[in-house]
């Protein structure tokens, strides 16, 4: 199918998703959440079908344990076990996030660059410094959480110094937007819940994940049409 096709689809649900988010209809929420990361994978496959596997692999493992995060924490209200799950399943992705993003830095010879180090560091401890009263039993896994995606963030920045830089800002800004979803799930969550927080989380994932797909789009064609 066109990629205009797979787009559009993306977005239709993810609002509809939204919408269910707004007007408190679970059985909304419950169609649409677990088909976003389904449509995401089936529009990065068909983008890169003509592709070697190489990199692809690592995308493909993200978006399945996001989806099983997805599904996962649709279910933590009835039982606290889900959402120790769910942000299992997410700290998994990241990994394969990870791999990706270090897998592509070294094939561009990027030199790890202290600088971005510094800026995560400082990202996770006020987080951490912000949270952990609250966190009670929840304080390790959330301290482990915030280490991956902080590291994922760290090697994402560097995708800014690839040769694509295309692919490097769509892939910076996904992370990026990653952060910020998670960062606003756990305040509204362990420190203080807020209005509207349900919408910003849900628009700030579905657009994270779109945006790295993209970037990763982007890179996967012009590295194996050359």
């Amino acid at each position: 199918m066109k990629k205009n096709y797979w787009i559009t689809l993306f977005l239709v649900v993810l609002t509809a998703d939204i919408a269910g988010i707004q007007v408190q209809n679970e059985a909304i929420q419950y169609v649409c959440k677990p088909l976003l990361m389904i449509i995401l994978a089936a529009f990065f496959l068909s983008q890169t079908k003509s592709r070697v596997r190489g990199l692809k692999k690592w995308i493909l493992a993200a978006l399945f344990f996001s989806w099983a995060g997805d599904v996962l924490l649709m279910f933590q209200e009835s039982k606290s076990l889900f959402f120790l799950l769910g942000l299992s399943a997410f700290l998994i992705a990241h990994v394969f996030y990870i791999v990706f993003f270090h897998n592509i830095r070294v094939q561009e010879n990027i030199k790890s660059n202290p600088l971005l180090l510094l800026l995560v560091v400082v990202y996770y401890a006020g987080l951490m410094t912000l949270l952990s009263p609250y966190l009670g039993t929840m304080k390790l896994p959330v301290r482990i959480y915030g280490i991956v995606i902080s590291f994922m963030f760290m090697l994402a920045m560097h995708m800014l110094f690839i040769n694509n830089k295309t692919a490097g800002r769509w892939m910076i800004t996904g992370a990026m937007l990653f952060v910020m979803s998670d960062s606003i799930l756990a305040i509204n969550k362990f420190y203080q819940p807020f209005e509207a927080a349900g919408i910003i989380i849900m628009l700030t994932y579905g657009l994270a994940q779109f945006f790295i797909v993209m970037g990763a789009i982007h890179y996967i064609r012009l590295v194996n049409s050359n």
